[in-house]
């Protein structure tokens, strides 16, 4: 069917503005990146750069030459992949045992499990948690009250009960046990929504911040995001000048350097997900 004028009027304006709004949001990341490959001289003259007459990797050699940065690296990166395989095991387990119909106290369980998601303690209680199982200072006080999502519980339990019983029941008759049932045949077939909950969990765990500031006493612990809160507010109180006191710190380039290292990775592990990703978002869903 041909267009009209005023449709092809309305079409480019549409674009028009489209195009102007994602302008908008890749200014930024456009701008951030860029001052991280400026000479440190260049923008201390002009403070304003779109696109630096010189590229430096002053800063990334910087900060990646420096200990209390890549030891924050290690500490997020650990939380990133403990935290999504912890997390992942625990979800998908529960979610498993809740679909199976046969399971004793199963309404309960899902009672308890949704009263979760529509309330939520507040901050004294999980300290209070974290402190009497005496796991304040530890990695893992960023990991267990966390460990799992009612929510996501009950999306990957919607996501077990669109697989056939008739493969469970197949199963058992051939003497295989629920665990093996779980491990040789139901997660296979979870790739999918393992794909998608692996990377919402891993974003979160990359994303570790405000937890780590309440339980984290020890500044050689912090994670990446701690660290780079610290750096955007006061540079001298993050451990990064334990360098060479005869070097120059190129302080602005650097900030800008750890933001893009501190969101790089996380967007590197999507196209990996991808073609897992679109199916597993829609686990849980209502099909037609």
């Amino acid at each position: 069917m041909k267009e009209s004028g005023l449709e092809r009027l309305f079409n480019l304006i549409h674009y028009i503005l489209l195009g102007i709004i994602a302008l908008i949001c890749l200014f930024p990341l456009y701008y951030v990146f860029v001052v991280s490959f400026t000479e440190p001289a260049e923008y201390a003259k002009k403070s304003f750069v779109l696109f630096p007459r010189h590229w430096s990797f002053d800063a990334y050699h910087y900060l990646l030459g420096n200990p209390a940065f890549m030891r924050a690296m290690g500490t997020s990166t650990f939380l990133a992949v403990a935290g999504t395989i912890c997390s992942l095991l625990v979800t998908s387990t529960v979610a498993y045992g809740l679909s199976r119909r046969r399971l004793l106290g199963r309404r309960a369980l899902m009672v308890a499990i949704l009263i979760t998601t529509l309330f939520n303690p507040g901050i004294i209680p999980p300290y209070l948690v974290v402190r009497e199982l005496g796991m304040i200072n530890s990695l893992w006080s960023l990991i267990i009250p966390v460990l799992t999502s009612g929510w996501y519980v009950l999306l990957m339990k919607g996501f077990y009960d669109s697989i056939p019983e008739d493969l469970v029941e197949a199963a058992a008759i051939d003497g295989s046990h629920d665990l093996l049932t779980w491990f040789k045949i139901i997660l296979p077939l979870s790739l999918p929504a393992l794909a998608a909950f692996g990377l919402f969990y891993g974003v979160a765990y990359w994303n570790t911040y405000f937890t780590a500031i309440l339980y984290l006493t020890d500044f050689e612990k912090w994670p990446l995001q701690v660290l780079l809160r610290n750096m955007l507010i006061d540079l001298t109180n993050t451990g990064l000048e334990d360098m060479d006191p005869t070097r120059t710190r190129p302080t602005e380039t650097l900030k800008m350097a750890a933001v893009v290292v501190a969101t790089v990775p996380i967007l590197l592990v999507y196209p990996f997900l991808q073609k897992h990703f679109a199916k597993g978002a829609m686990v849980g869903s209502i099909k037609g």
